[in-house]
């Protein structure tokens, strides 16, 4: 299973993973520490807001529709 969520820092530069309860029977795992950048993480959440947002679900059908007779050819 892989599990991936972005923490803040304390100022003392502890970080404490709690794993959520899928991982309870694990007794290893492996873990990546990644500088983020704040621009980075300011783009993610507008992705995850865009989901929601009706303008951006229409531009997705509409894009969707104009390749549907293309995906048909393959």
């Amino acid at each position: 299973m892989t599990y991936q969520k972005t923490y803040n820092v304390n100022q003392d530069k502890k970080l404490i993973i709690e794993l959520p309860e899928q991982f309870s029977s694990s007794k290893r795992v492996h873990v990546t520490i990644e500088d983020v950048d704040e621009d980075r993480a300011a783009k993610i959440e507008l992705l995850k807001k865009a989901k929601n947002d009706k303008l951006f679900l229409a531009d997705i059908h509409e894009i969707n529709s104009d390749f549907e007779s293309a995906d048909a050819d393959i």
